[in-house]
């Protein structure tokens, strides 16, 4: 098991792995186009990672490996899958795994947790011959109470990474996704938000160092990085920029008790008016106080985090929302950690069940994402419940900004939606595992079309981490992808940051080694 080195020896590791791979097996030629040669990639890896960790698709595991953290079923079949997969237990592994690649013209597409919404950390679009470098053997969290600060690598997950929290002490937090199976790499690299946004703002806000293996095989950290990589990983996709390893976070305080309500609402008890009346008050409400709504069928449900008592909760909720109807017979008072599985999982699931790695395999889903700067009006409210009245109708995810998360410039990191957006959208769809999910696909993007007026414009933003390859994909030209082709997509995601972005990727890898459908697409300067 791989464990988080200390920031001292990571500068001479470095060097002396650089050195060794340099003579057994780099060659500093840009990637080829045509197909790589199986057997002189698996000879390079062989020589640096033991046997077993190395898959074949001719391997008895393959297909159990790489199917192990697939999250979505639609992926499992006609989609162009790994040739190699590598079960990475340290460092140099990685190292190795892209020192190779280098030479023998293989790309890596880097798995933490298998949630990415379009499964590019484990297929491609298009046909290629690619290796998945599988973190999963990467894992450790190593909480450092006296300085609340903590490693944790990224082949994690959010579940284990909130519980050697809550195992640390019950009033140390982290604010991140609600989801416990998904991947620390991803998430932080994209953002990541959750029930603590307001008070704490985004995981990628609270990272203060990292370990990333680039594409010459460099073992760096935030001041070797230098500061432009470091800015990008924290909220600009960290595989375009190469290979997180691990994460330094700042953990946050929470209070030994914390409230959750959830009170659903139905249209014929006015859920039209309290989530007329909920935009204007959620993003503005004080900053301990979380207050998200998951709209399904014909029901609004609010779903709430509040950072201290019901006693507190209630002249709150009575004074600024009183229209949601919340009173002391909905309030379950714990601990934080007892709120992880509580929000996520359900009234019944316990602290350990956030360890499981495992979800069911019974649906397939698409989404995709907006961002609300100006209050919906109520008569449109009531078309939009018309939509999710429909036959194969999805869901949306409404997520409050304000707070931490609004406070800081859009430039702070790659993540721009700050200041001004009243709440996020996930919209979702679903459908049994075997079918194709014609009907669903059409439903939700018939129903992105119809929100276009009443959401961000210019652009119409999205979240990174909700990945939708209809929003654009990548063009490669002269062997690496093209920064106009990628402002379709781009510009969605970061706005104005996506011009920095594509200037760090010019930085760390001008040759595009990371590449996929939505990497950043390299921006090399004079300068550079």
């Amino acid at each position: 098991m791989h464990r988080c080195m200390q920031e001292a020896n990571i500068a001479a590791m470095s060097r002396s792995l650089a050195l060794t791979f340099f003579f057994v097996c780099y060659a500093a030629s840009s990637i080829s186009s045509s197909l790589a040669s199986s057997d002189s990639f698996l000879q390079c890896l062989s020589q640096n990672i033991p046997s077993e960790l190395l898959y074949t698709q001719s391997s008895p595991s393959f297909t159990s490996v790489l199917e192990a953290t697939i999250r979505n079923p639609k992926f499992l079949t006609n989609t162009t899958k790994p040739v190699w997969i590598i079960t990475p237990t340290n460092a140099s592994h990685v190292q190795a795994a892209v020192v190779c690649g280098r030479r023998e013209g293989v790309r890596l597409r880097v798995r933490s947790g298998g949630h990415d919404y379009e499964g590019l950390s484990y297929r491609s679009e298009r046909p290629e011959s690619f290796a998945v470098l599988d973190l999963v053997k990467i894992r450790a969290v190593r909480v450092e109470n006296q300085n609340a600060t903590a490693w944790v690598d990224s082949g994690a997950t959010l579940g284990e990474m909130y519980y050697a929290i809550g195992k640390a002490g019950n009033q140390l937090a982290f604010p991140a996704g609600l989801c416990p199976t998904v991947g620390v790499g991803g998430h932080f690299s994209g953002g990541g938000f959750g029930m603590l946004l307001r008070k704490y703002g985004l995981a990628a806000d609270n990272v203060i160092d990292a370990v990333l293996v680039d594409a010459k095989g460099r073992l760096l950290d935030k001041n070797s990085m230098g500061s432009n990589v470091f800015w990008a990983i924290r909220g600009g996709g960290g595989e375009s920029f190469g290979i997180v390893l691990s994460w330094k976070i700042k953990l946050v305080a929470v209070p030994p008790t914390v409230t959750a309500f959830s009170v659903p609402v139905t249209i014929n008890q006015g859920a039209v008016n309290v989530l007329t009346r909920w935009q204007d008050v959620a993003p503005v409400l004080p900053d301990d106080l979380m207050i998200r709504v998951l709209v399904q069928g014909q029901t609004a449900t609010f779903q709430s985090l509040y950072l201290g008592t019901c006693d507190a909760l209630l002249p709150v909720m009575r004074s600024r929302f009183p229209e949601l109807g919340m009173n002391r017979s909905h309030c379950k008072e714990m601990t934080w950690i007892q709120s992880v599985p509580y929000i996520y999982l359900g009234s019944s699931a316990t602290v350990e069940d956030i360890l499981n790695r495992t979800i069911a395999m019974d649906t397939s889903n698409k989404a995709t994402s907006d961002y609300v700067r100006q209050a919906i009006t109520k008569d449109v409210w009531t078309n939009i419940f018309s939509w999710l009245a429909q036959p194969n109708a999805g869901l949306m995810i409404l997520d409050p900004y304000g707070g931490k998360i609004s406070s800081l410039p859009e430039a702070a990191t790659p993540f721009p939606h700050r200041g001004g957006v009243l709440y996020n959208i996930q919209y979702m769809n679903f459908w049994s595992a075997g079918g194709a999910g014609d009907a669903q696909r059409t439903w939700i993007r018939s129903f992105y079309a119809f929100m276009a007026p009443y959401v961000s414009k210019n652009p119409r933003e999205a979240y990174a981490n909700y990945r939708d390859l209809d929003l654009g994909e990548n063009v490669v030209v002269g062997g690496v992808s093209s920064y106009e082709a990628g402002k379709v997509w781009g510009e969605k995601y970061f706005k104005g940051n996506y011009q920095r972005l594509a200037m760090a990727k010019g930085e760390i890898d001008p040759d595009d080694y990371f590449r996929n459908e939505q990497s950043i697409p390299p921006l090399v300067t004079s300068g550079n």
